[in-house]
């Protein structure tokens, strides 16, 4: 077997039994995520599927110990990047993680970027935290090819605009630009498209799909929505209360779900030509 196809069939992120809490000292903690375990090999995708409140978001930012601790208190017996203990990482090693191995696309584009610096000076910060391959001089043309990769039209006039001058599917493009031009191992994007008009949202998507073919990398896909996986994501993993409830490949979780949470998730999706008095809600008191 090749180097290259043994790196494909070998683990980049395994999570085992993680557990995450929240708490103050004067109060019972909260149990957010519990007993979850993954493994994503190289250049695979999963979904990390659930509503709000079900632990996607807390699980995914463990991965680069971004929760403040305390209020949150993180264990597992295992969570590894490149078979490198997680949980057993310097501050030093953890700033070496994120971003360069691990990055990070959010919902809010708005919140995300800094309103009063330019597109330039924001990529431009990341490259020189994680691109020392980058010069000073060269920064430019580089920031450019990764806004010519993500679809930003005139990316060069675009260099010295603000966040205020460009729509939410612009916005959005300039932070997968950003996460991206450090040359992560993962992606973690989380509700990427909640914000964006249904068209933008299929770009995004269709985008995400694509740079995941071109560079080779993983993904993680947070998200609520199962309309929108098919595309970017190779398996699917349904949280439901901080546990994973089911998982499997796209196309058979999506053909055949088995449980009660991820059907009810299924029925909420919108279908075209389907003529519905209202949006399905999901029932919790039927799922216990």
């Amino acid at each position: 077997m090749s180097d290259a196809s043994s790196s494909k069939d070998t683990a980049l992120l395994r999570i085992r039994d993680l557990q995450i809490e929240f708490g103050r000292h004067d109060a019972a903690p909260v149990k957010a995520v519990r007993s979850i375990s993954l493994e994503l090999k190289h250049g695979e995708s999963i979904a990390l599927v659930g509503e709000s409140g079900s632990g996607k978001s807390a699980t995914a930012l463990s991965f680069a110990r971004l929760l403040p601790e305390p209020p949150a208190s993180i264990s597992a017996k295992e969570m590894s990047i490149n078979g490198r203990e997680i949980l057993k990482m310097s501050g030093r090693e953890l700033r070496g993680i994120r971003g360069k191995e691990i990055a990070y696309i959010f919902q809010e584009p708005t919140t995300s970027l800094n309103p009063v610096l330019t597109i330039r000076t924001q990529i431009a910060e990341a490259l020189a935290l994680h691109r020392p391959d980058v010069t000073k001089a060269g920064r430019d043309d580089e920031i450019v090819r990764w806004l010519d990769k993500v679809g930003i039209v005139d990316s060069r006039k675009r260099l010295h605009a603000y966040p205020h001058e460009l729509s939410g599917g612009m916005q959005q493009r300039v932070m997968i630009a950003m996460a991206l031009c450090t040359q992560p191992k993962l992606l973690i994007a989380d509700e990427p498209t909640t914000a964006l008009d249904v068209t933008i949202q299929k770009q995004i998507m269709d985008l995400l799909a694509r740079l995941r073919r071109e560079l080779d990398m993983s993904i993680i896909l947070i998200t609520h929505n199962l309309g929108i996986i098919r595309s970017v994501a190779d398996r699917v993993a349904v949280m439901f209360r901080g546990e994973i409830v089911e998982t499997g490949p796209v196309d058979e979780i999506l053909r055949n779900p088995q449980h009660a949470y991820t059907k009810a998730l299924l029925a909420c999706v919108p279908r075209m030509g389907a003529k519905q008095a209202r949006l399905t809600a999901i029932d919790h008191t039927a799922l216990g």
